[in-house]
């Protein structure tokens, strides 16, 4: 690990955009790939990709997709007294909600929230009852609803939690907001500096989609414009090991993920097999995933023909709160995957791939 690595991960974990305000990430993400790829070229939607063209004008076209977004909420409408209700963007837990700190996105300017709790003073002799995201208030401080909107606060405006990334004590550890999916935007550029100046046997489209959190919606309009022939997500999942039942799915320290079954999508045969004689040959530790929930390769792989799909992921404990715990240890390993993929990724092993 590099401390530019490590500056990479502060800066895009850090980086505020929920679901359909993924402006910051974007730039940023224009920024750095300006140089290392031939082309750069946006959706209609928003997401935005690299294109490192191949010298063989016949080859096959791989797409690498990360997304942009981070869980977040939505403004509903203000109080009189000038908090804020609100709309969950992905999926929140909500007794991880309460007394955080978040930043709200308006016209006029960016500002801190908290989002409201209730002290255990005003609870005594009250019966406890389940906690809903209807039941908690962000409060921006202001005095009324007249004074929020003053400062450009309006329903529809985006809020974010506002954290910064750390390293643990035994420095193989970091936790921050957004892993999901800032790693898979972290891999895609650090890739694409490390194939500067190569040459690949196919041509590669590297970047990130929009609106992941909300339904899969960014990817389907990046899928049918630039008609890749195989796809893959760079995802984050959920972690399952805090007991140590070493059959978890999910284990901090295992290496990479190796998503064999979602909801949304099946790894065939074929892949799964180009996978594993990937990693093993090149001594890349991983470890099987079974998830309860999809990624962008749910909606690529069904569109066009069907496109073969697979999800190079990594597990963090605590995703879609303010504090997601993860391995750097893992990241490498999934970092090491996708170049190894890449390079090898040609017409021979798509024919492979369809070869049913």
């Amino acid at each position: 690990m590099t401390e530019e690595t490590i500056e990479l991960i502060k800066r895009t974990t850090e980086l505020q955009g929920i679901s359909g305000f993924e402006h910051s990430i974007r730039d940023f993400m224009r920024e750095e790939m300006t140089g290392l790829v031939d082309e750069i070229e946006m959706d209609g939607l928003g997401g935005l990709f690299g294109i490192k063209k191949s010298s063989d004008e016949h080859a096959p076209k791989l797409m690498l997709a990360a997304h942009m977004d981070e869980v977040g909420f939505m403004v509903s409408s203000i109080t009189s007294k000038g908090l804020m209700k609100v709309l969950p963007i992905g999926g929140w837990n909500p007794y991880v909600v309460s007394s955080q700190r978040f930043t709200i996105q308006t016209k006029k300017g960016n500002y801190p929230l908290v989002s409201s709790s209730v002290p255990p003073h005003l609870l005594k002799g009250k019966k406890s009852e389940s906690l809903s995201i209807d039941d908690i208030l962000f409060d921006g401080g202001f005095e009324s609803k007249e004074e929020a909107e003053e400062y450009g606060v309006r329903p529809g405006d985006a809020i974010v939690p506002d954290v910064e990334t750390i390293q643990m004590a035994n420095k193989k550890t970091f936790v921050g907001k957004a892993w999901d999916n800032r790693y898979g935007v972290t891999l895609v550029l650090e890739l694409l500096k490390k194939l500067k100046g190569e040459s690949l046997p196919s041509t590669l489209i590297a970047g990130a989609n929009v609106q992941e959190e909300v339904g899969l919606r960014g990817t389907k309009g990046a899928v049918r414009k630039f008609q890749p022939d195989a796809f893959l997500a760079v995802d984050c999942s959920p972690a399952n090991d805090l007991n140590g039942d070493k059959e978890a799915f999910g284990r901090l320290g295992d290496g990479f993920l190796l998503r064999i079954q979602d909801p949304g999508m099946l790894l065939s045969k074929e892949m799964k097999d180009y996978l594993i004689d990937t990693a093993e040959s090149n001594n890349i530790p991983y470890q099987y995933f079974v998830s309860k929930g999809g990624t962008d390769a749910v909606a690529a792989h069904q569109l066009n023909e069907g496109i073969p799909s697979a999800v190079i992921g990594v597990p963090a404990r605590y995703i879609h709160t303010h504090q997601s715990l993860f391995r750097i240890d893992d990241y490498e390993a999934a970092k090491e995957m996708v170049y190894q993929l890449v390079k090898t990724f040609d017409q021979s092993t798509l024919d492979t791939l369809k070869k049913f």
